[in-house]
């Protein structure tokens, strides 16, 4: 990925980050954007969240992120001086949960401290 992608890609997360957290939908729980991949034409931008809570209301919280992208959209347009505004498409990223997972197993395995 070049530099130029890389700075694009961590402004566009930066301005959808704050405009998560603005948000006044129901549906949208505790959200994280870990990531955006922003595609060489500047017209699509997949978003990486993860999403605090059980897997319905994962579920909750992309529909809700799917019906607010016009908002974060015109966000994006407002803050940011770019040829095009990227069409935003919001995909759930489980890099965390795998993280607290492994953590869970290792936990597990690692031999308990004997008390002295």
């Amino acid at each position: 990925m070049s530099e130029r992608m890389r700075r694009v890609n961590e402004a566009v997360r930066e301005v959808v980050s704050q405009g998560v957290g603005e948000l006044k939908d129901p549906r949208i729980g505790f959200v994280t954007v870990t990531g955006v991949d922003t595609s060489p034409d500047l017209r699509h931008a997949r978003v990486f969240v993860s999403v605090l809570g059980s897997e319905s209301k994962r579920e909750k919280t992309l529909a809700g992120l799917a019906a607010a992208h016009g908002l974060l959209q015109a966000r994006l347009a407002r803050e940011l001086r770019m040829k095009r505004t990227p069409q935003l498409a919001f995909e759930y990223d489980p890099t965390v949960e795998r993280g607290v997972r492994m953590t869970q197993l290792i936990d597990e395995l690692a031999p308990e401290p004997e008390d002295e």
